[in-house]
């Protein structure tokens, strides 16, 4: 009979510390509460930030040291060619508006992680276990009020504004997401710190999807 693991702990008055036990080993752990990131929106924006400019890929960092170069830049195209990792931009930005191209091949599956806590899908529609888990969605949290995507093969736009846990997002022009809240990070998250800044991450997992003009605008 198979057994979950089993959590013990206190709160300090600070934070919750203890100890979990998993098959034969007792592992240490700590949580706090999530911060709850209410901010008025922005006035005021900064100068866009151009993470990739059909160049290089100066601007971004492998996830994993040692993965070898299986994202491609050709003719002002990033193309992933799975399995790769994903790529973590250098920057790390709080709020912000961020503005991205994308096309995906059949069978592709992406998505790009704001702030490298909260990942906006992206994929060819093909096999969506849920709403919330189809292109344009905040994976597995927030489905779109609407379907925008296009076919696959075809470029694609998506504009996304992040103040504090609150997400709008834009698919080819039409506002499918308006001032929702996330709940919390989505599985593949780098970090729980929400309440730190954080940098965009792309994606690589299944299938073959292409990006091009990566841009992020700051909130001043």
């Amino acid at each position: 009979h198979w057994r979950g693991p089993t959590f013990v702990g206190e709160f300090n008055g600070r934070f919750f510390t203890g100890t979990v036990r998993i098959g034969g080993r007792t592992l240490p752990w700590t949580a706090v509460r999530s911060p709850r990131l209410e901010r008025p929106a922005p006035t005021r924006w900064g100068a866009p930030v151009v993470l990739f400019d059909g160049t290089d890929l100066s601007a971004w960092a492998h996830r994993t040291a040692d993965c070898g170069p299986c994202w491609l830049v050709s003719d002002g195209v990033l193309r992933v060619a799975p399995p790769c990792d994903d790529l973590v931009s250098r920057e790390r930005f709080t709020d912000f508006r961020l503005h991205a191209e994308f096309r995906v091949q059949p069978g592709g599956d992406s998505g790009i992680w704001l702030r490298g806590r909260y990942e906006i899908q992206i994929r060819d529609g093909v096999g969506a276990e849920a709403p919330s888990g189809v292109t344009g969605s905040i994976y597995r949290f927030l489905a779109p009020s609407s379907d925008a995507s296009r076919p696959v093969r075809e470029w694609q736009e998506l504009d996304a504004t992040l103040v504090g846990r609150h997400v709008t997002v834009a698919l080819n022009g039409t506002t499918i997401m308006d001032d929702q809240e996330i709940p919390g990070i989505t599985g593949g998250a780098l970090d729980s710190d929400e309440g730190a800044p954080g940098p965009i991450v792309l994606q690589g997992t299944e299938g073959e999807v292409w990006f091009r003009n990566v841009v992020v605008t700051p909130a001043r």
